[in-house]
């Protein structure tokens, strides 16, 4: 006898336990999966077996066997990442990490924050962080074509041109890069200030497509994530982001998943 109920289209009622985990910012989805794996994650004390477990809420539920508090109300930090720190909890090879920075950057009742993702160790600027796994999901979907801009400091010989070719795209070494907006904002000899956005934010993509257009990138810093700026936030610190700000961003998210 299956232990969910059933609706009417014989789905099991509820959401599957990472999505509902998750929202509650214990871990990103694939983390929870790994835990589920690691029999860390329990319902009344009994290990959960797998990640297709249906739920329709996390009474009971435990993780390292202390209980999971239901999901609290959406926030959304902006971080100015300084360079030299790994956008990860931890690092094997010792590195520091955003956490280490954050400990003092944030309000002491700030709740667990998830990275939305990632700034490598030498790129700079505006990194987003927030408790609901379920937003930081959408917001990473190349699908949700939500824009990043960069600007970026590079030495070598580049076109206006050649950066306007990149509206359509290019492929490096069998990758394929979707649009990048690219505009020179000045230049000095040889070296260019540069900005360009993406919407889909793939491995390295910017320091990649300067790097294939025969430039040196030697700064590279995010100034935008949606409509969420940089702006004058100092290095090193965060700032919450306001709940209307953050609420007007769902419902886009959500308006143009309709539309």
């Amino acid at each position: 006898m299956p232990t969910n109920p059933k609706q009417s289209d014989d789905r099991p009622e509820g959401d599957r336990i990472a999505k509902l985990l998750a929202r509650a910012g214990v871990a990103s989805r694939r983390e929870i999966e790994r835990m589920i794996a690691d029999r860390r994650i329990a319902i009344d004390g009994k290990p959960v077996e797998t990640p297709a477990t249906f739920l329709t809420s996390l009474k009971g539920v435990s993780v390292d066997g202390k209980p999971v508090a239901g999901p609290e109300p959406t926030q959304l930090y902006a971080f100015h990442k300084p360079t030299g720190l790994i956008t990860a909890e931890r690092d094997m090879a010792g590195r520091p990490t955003i956490y280490a920075a954050l400990v003092n950057a944030l309000p002491k009742d700030a709740p667990r924050l998830m990275p939305i993702g990632r700034l490598d160790l030498n790129t700079e600027g505006l990194l987003l962080l927030t408790n609901d796994g379920g937003l930081k999901r959408q917001m990473e979907l190349p699908a949700t074509g939500i824009p990043r801009t960069y600007r970026a400091r590079a030495f070598g010989d580049v076109t206006q041109d050649q950066l306007e070719a990149l509206i359509d795209g290019v492929e490096i070494d069998g990758v394929r890069y979707g649009s990048i907006d690219a505009n020179m904002e000045r230049a000095s000899g040889r070296n260019h200030w540069i900005e360009m956005t993406i919407t889909e934010g793939k491995n390295r993509e910017v320091r990649r497509v300067l790097e294939y257009l025969g430039l040196k990138v030697n700064r590279l810093i995010r100034t935008a994530y949606g409509p969420f700026q940089l702006g004058d936030l100092p290095r090193g610190q965060a700032s919450r982001i306001r709940k209307g700000d953050l609420d007007r961003f769902v419902s886009s998210i959500k308006r143009s998943k309709r539309a």
